[in-house]
């Protein structure tokens, strides 16, 4: 029996970092894979392909509508679907190698296969030949992540009512496509089929898009979408969708009751995830799951079993990777005997359609619920030397204060490279720094982040000077 200090269930962001660290603290670690490559949902069939996917589709859709514009002419641009999910296919593949790299250079061990508890103290692996290996280790770390959810009445056929995982990996381009949910996935899905010419539905069961992020977001994001052709329905409540054979249907309500059916090549289901935890044996252990399947943990990040603990998208929370890789350097510090913190109002969200949109800390509704006070900075990019320049002048940035010691409570950003410009306000929040501070900082002149200088400037109360 093969004996461990720290071992790994799941090697997606939250676990090959959390091997990674432990390897850093000179643990003896083993990482646990039960499919064939590293890397979990965001590396395989997520976040990587997917923005490998929105970044080929976004060049197309400026090439069709930008580039006359900018003296460009292109005879007889044409779309290669084939090329375009290739090169999704080698992205990851070079991201996959590069973790495996990163294991043998940290010398931890990888073993394939399905793991699952025997008691507190010990892991069964089951290898895809049948053949099992028993583990033991000091300390575990559950990181085996989540997978597509679905709503009543609907079954994920994986052939015409599909998840993201297959819209990522079609042979041939769709003509119509009908999403469900007008979350994160569902938004940037629409984005890259938009992009290609099918015709995409969004059906969201809330009254707006991005309904977790602030309302004027959604609103914004709602109205470019529309702008770009995809057909948005509102307050929808989906009760079934049917594989029809070459094609696919669903059935829905508006708040008022009318039913309607729509039928597509297919039926993205794209209204969240759930925690994995199917087959890991924690009846066998003293591990707890809520209601909602989650595993249950203590601020250390532990479970209710001594030595078990767990991160990421299976502690539920915001399911973002980067939370994962926070939570993930939080659990092994933690066993190492240090202090560090996570602040989870201090994770950004992001969507990546394009503008990008970008959030960290309060939305204005949530200060309003919650009684406090603040002042509201809001600066739009069609305002920006550098947005004029290149072409993307839609949105706009928001920055809520605290009036009296301008404190940053949140910052909202829908515009392009909105992505990266919230890596500021996520330092602003942390450390503390005030409206004022960040309005009276040079900021290189022309750039979009010169936005973000006026929003702070209002906020602070002080006029800006470019409008």
């Amino acid at each position: 029996m093969e004996q461990y200090d720290i071992a790994v269930i799941g090697s997606g962001p939250g676990g090959y970092v959390a091997a990674i660290r432990s390897a850093q603290l000179d643990y003896k670690t083993l990482l646990i894979e039960k499919y064939s490559t590293l890397g979990g949902t965001c590396t395989n069939v997520g976040c990587i392909p997917s923005k490998a996917l929105l970044d080929s589709t976004h060049h197309y859709h400026d090439a069709l509508h930008k580039f006359k514009t900018q003296g460009i002419d292109i005879d007889g641009l044409q779309l290669n679907f084939e090329q375009l999910y290739k090169r999704k296919t080698e992205v990851v593949q070079k991201n996959t190698q590069g973790l495996d790299y990163l294991m043998k250079k940290n010398k931890i061990s990888v073993l394939q296969g399905k793991a699952a508890f025997t008691n507190n103290t010990t892991l069964q692996v089951t290898g895809n030949d049948g053949n099992t290996q028993t583990v033991q280790a000091g300390k575990y770390i559950i990181a085996t992540g989540s997978k597509p959810a679905t709503l009543p009445g609907i079954v994920l056929d994986k052939k015409r009512i599909i998840s993201s995982t297959e819209a990522l990996s079609l042979k041939e381009q769709p003509k119509s496509i009908i999403i469900i949910g007008g979350g994160v996935i569902g938004v940037e899905m629409a984005s890259i089929f938009n992009r290609i010419g099918t015709r995409v539905t969004i059906l969201e069961y809330a009254d707006r898009l991005i309904p977790n992020m602030d309302s004027e977001l959604g609103i914004a994001l709602q109205k470019l979408l529309v702008k770009e052709g995809i057909d948005i329905r509102l307050q929808q409540s989906v009760f079934q969708a049917e594989n029809t054979g070459n094609t696919a249907k669903a059935g829905f309500r508006d708040a008022a009751g009318k039913e309607t059916w729509l039928e597509a090549d297919y039926v993205l289901v794209a209204v969240g995830r759930k925690p994995y935890t199917e087959g890991l044996g924690l009846e066998n252990t003293s591990v707890q799951l809520s209601q909602r399947g989650m595993v249950l943990v203590d601020e250390s990040l532990q479970t209710a079993a001594p030595g078990i603990y767990a991160i990421g998208d299976v502690i539920g929370g915001a399911m973002l990777a980067h939370k994962a890789e926070e939570e993930a350097v939080f659990a092994v510090e933690r066993i190492h005997g240090d202090n560090p913190h996570i602040h989870y109002d201090r994770i950004p969200s992001v969507v990546y359609s394009w503008p990008e949109v970008a959030a960290v800390g309060a939305t204005e509704e949530e200060l309003k619920q919650q009684g406090i006070a603040y002042t509201t900075g809001k600066f739009p990019f069609s305002a920006n030397a550098r947005a004029r320049a290149g072409m993307d002048t839609e949105g706009f940035v928001k920055v809520l204060a605290d009036p009296k010691y301008g404190e940053i409570l949140g910052v909202h950003i829908i515009g392009a490279r909105a992505a990266d410009m919230i890596a500021q306000a996520v330092t602003a929040i942390e450390f503390e720094v005030t409206a004022n501070d960040l309005a009276r900082i040079s900021y290189a002149h022309p750039t979009y982040a010169e936005v973000l200088k006026e929003a702070y400037t209002i906020a602070s109360g002080r006029p800006s000077l470019n409008i």
